[in-house]
């Protein structure tokens, strides 16, 4: 029997790294993956019942801070994210992250988590559902170029949803390939290791970039993409930062985008003009538009990361630890009997320690 706690005057549950590792290992990756494809998809299709907004980005000189809050009505999430590719010189993470879901009605939170491995699964499912419907039919290989801390998750979602059987890896540290090809060694995925980034595509009819550096790069070249490829261009998430020469977004005969007004000004697209027509998600997944009519399309998913997805993510782990137990309650919210004697609940406290040095007195 559960634990979970319903009334939010006993406390709020969250969910520590170690917890989502031990909920994740006994879930599955892959059923995991499955099954928030299947939530964003359902939310995705109810695109206009969210309220949307830019995250908030306070950008320095190594890296960015950001926050993303979004709202169905009923209720609210937020992320609070970084991404701080100099950390791993550090011996930090690139990204450090948590996240909080709440109730509209009341305004009290109803979860708080880590979102350092939430979000991984949830850009991994993200990329799942997207290839999904815009992804070559029968894919069988899958070039990831940038083989970090995403690169594990990416595989297992293309494999879970997409049915992918091969992974190609390129990354400028070899030892990060060498690092998937070890966690993935027991995946039932044939693994190969690649010395450049051409050599990585041959062949691919996926390819996934997901580099961390601040910085404007052309990680796949225009004579690198054959016809028919799906591109999972998911490392753009700030100003200044893109991984695809413009060439490719140009020629393209679709650029699918989450939410077009963060695009503009986070994802590969803004080296390009304002009019520059892409395709929101949503769209694709309500049947309103096509996007592969035939095997030589070449399509691009310009992914920066939304908050809704997020959202998803959360109201699927609530759900995900109601069957399980590995989540404390946090006291982060006052709790005294009358609503409106806060002052109380210091006041006890007084009291407390009061009994307590009077009581350390007397044994003395």
């Amino acid at each position: 029997m559960s634990k979970f706690i319903v009334s939010q005057k006993q406390g709020v549950p969250f969910v520590s790294v170690q917890a989502m590792a031990e909920i994740i290992s006994n879930y599955g990756i892959e059923q995991t993956i499955k099954e928030l494809v299947d939530a964003l998809e359902q939310d995705f299709s109810r695109w206009d019942s969210f309220e949307k907004s830019s995250r908030f980005a306070s950008h320095s000189k190594d890296g960015v801070i950001e926050l993303m809050p979004v709202s169905d009505g009923e209720m609210f999430a937020c992320k609070y994210v970084n991404g701080h590719p100099i950390n791993t010189k550090r011996d930090l993470q690139t990204v450090a992250a948590f996240g909080l879901l709440s109730d509209v009605d009341t305004g009290y939170p109803i979860l708080l988590t880590e979102m350092c491995i939430l979000t991984a699964l949830r850009t991994a499912a993200t990329s799942a559902l997207v290839a999904k419907h815009c992804a070559p039919k029968n894919a069988q290989t899958l070039a990831l170029i940038g083989n970090g801390a995403q690169g594990e998750f990416q595989a297992m979602g293309m494999k879970a949803v997409v049915g992918i059987s091969k992974v190609r890896l390129y990354d400028v540290d070899p030892a990060a390939s060498e690092k998937v090809a070890h966690n993935l060694a027991d995946s039932g995925l044939e693994i190969i290791i690649c010395k450049t980034v051409e050599e990585a595509v041959e062949g691919a009819d996926i390819i996934t970039t997901c580099t961390a550096d601040k910085k404007n790069a052309t990680i796949l070249r225009d004579d690198m993409v054959k016809k028919g490829v799906y591109i999972n261009a998911i490392g753009g998430d700030c100003p200044g930062k893109t991984e695809l020469d413009a060439n490719i977004l140009l020629r393209a005969d679709h650029v699918i985008v989450e939410f077009e007004p963060q695009t503009r000004i986070e994802g590969d697209i803004q080296q390009l003009s304002q009019d520059f027509p892409v395709t929101e998600f949503h769209r694709i997944v309500n049947g309103e538009k096509a996007v592969r009519t035939n095997e030589d399309n070449l399509v691009v998913f310009d992914g920066v990361g939304f908050a809704s997805e997020d959202f998803t993510a959360l109201v699927f782990l609530r759900d995900l630890i109601k069957k399980q137990d590995a989540y404390e309650l946090l006291d982060l919210i006052p709790q005294q009997q009358d609503p409106k004697n806060l002052y109380s609940v210091v006041k006890a406290h007084s009291k407390d320690l009061s009994l307590e040095t009077d009581e350390a007195m007397a044994a003395s």
